[in-house]
């Protein structure tokens, strides 16, 4: 069975849906991203990649894509503590500084970079 990558950019759900089961999250924005994550955990599914990889932060970009497990097991207690303090984090960027509304040409080097990790780590993942 595939893994789950949770996403809102289009880019990574285009390449990477032959690969994976891919929640697409259209028109959610990064908070909300995290949080069906953390709904994920609780219902289950492990968490493979860490919410806050890169180096840019939640108040930057208005994308993200992780990947978790598609079997369910017990409670991801650790991965649960994560999601929950990267949505914390994310607030409190978010709220000190919102995400400005980019031009389209903005959003696109956002999503180059989002896709760029998740290609990074699935092919440190062995999935490539």
């Amino acid at each position: 069975m595939k893994n789950i990558l949770v996403t809102n950019n289009p880019d990574v759900r285009d390449k990477f849906n032959d690969k994976f089961q891919v929640d697409y999250l259209e028109n959610n924005g990064y908070i909300q991203v995290l949080e069906h994550i953390r709904d994920m955990i609780h219902k289950g599914h492990q968490l493979l990649t860490h919410p806050l990889s890169g180096s840019i932060k939640p108040n930057e970009t208005p994308y993200k894509s992780v990947i978790l497990s598609s079997r369910k097991d017990e409670l991801d207690s650790s991965g649960l503590a994560i999601v929950e303090d990267s949505i914390i984090a994310a607030r409190k960027f978010i709220t000190n500084r919102p995400t400005p509304d980019w031009p389209e040409h903005v959003l696109e080097d956002f999503r180059v970079i989002d896709l760029s990790l998740m290609e990074n780590v699935i092919e440190k993942l062995g999935h490539s």
